[in-house]
């Protein structure tokens, strides 16, 4: 005869209290802290940068004891709004594409200038996200799936020598999603998920222990 016992429950010790308090505390305050930093990094940095280019007469140092960040901040979002409306008239569009077909012509130094204008373009478009959908796709092997972000429909030459509809996704990479490859699927071998894009990116960042926000407290 078998006798079943019931597993034993692991009695909470005050050390192991304490370690859970702290990690719940460093959970909690780390994402803030380093939000604020980054935050606070970008003013500055803005600052030192724009600052000079503002007379000292205007410096919040001139009128309070205390040194007051932003200004920086403050001018760049005045020259950037200035640009974008000038380069809104006819002058404007015209300086703005002898400049960028300029750019483009430079060795090397035009092909980033592509690539970059491409990705803030797709990242600041009132389209919405860069990517359409959360899917999986079977990688690296049959078997084995693995999160993807549906791009956009693949190039119609690609379609022409691969003889079959593929779509354009991207595969990220764990725990760093800004780092991973482009891929063509076909379109039936894409397992669309309903899951935000939001959602995946928690996904594959957590390497898969969370996909969605959880309390500290449950």
């Amino acid at each position: 005869m078998t006798i079943l016992l019931e597993p034993k429950k692991k009695r909470r010790t005050i050390l192991g209290a304490l370690r859970t308090y702290f990690l719940t505390g460093l959970v909690i305050t780390a994402p803030i802290y380093i939000t604020f930093y980054l935050v606070l990094w970008f003013v500055e940095f803005l600052d030192n940068y724009f600052r000079p280019l503002i007379p000292e007469i205007y410096w919040p140092t001139t009128y309070f004891p205390v040194d007051v960040p932003g200004v920086g901040l403050v001018l760049a979002l005045v020259l950037l709004t200035v640009i974008g409306g000038l380069a809104a008239n006819f002058l404007g569009r015209y300086l703005l594409g002898a400049s960028d077909r300029l750019m483009r012509k430079i060795p090397m130094a035009g092909s980033l200038y592509t690539m970059l204008k491409q990705v803030f373009q797709t990242a600041v478009s009132e389209d919405g996200s860069a990517f359409q959908d959360v899917a999986l796709i079977e990688y690296p092997r049959k078997g084995l799936h693995a999160i993807a972000f549906v791009t956009k429909a693949a190039d119609p030459r690609i379609n022409s020598k691969t003889g079959k509809t593929m779509i354009g996704v991207f595969l990220p990479t764990t725990p760093n999603p800004t780092s991973g490859f482009l891929l063509f699927v076909p379109e039936d071998e894409l397992t669309i998920l309903d899951m935000s894009v939001e959602e995946g990116a928690r996904m594959v960042i957590s390497a898969g222990i969370t996909s969605e926000e959880k309390s500290i407290t449950s």
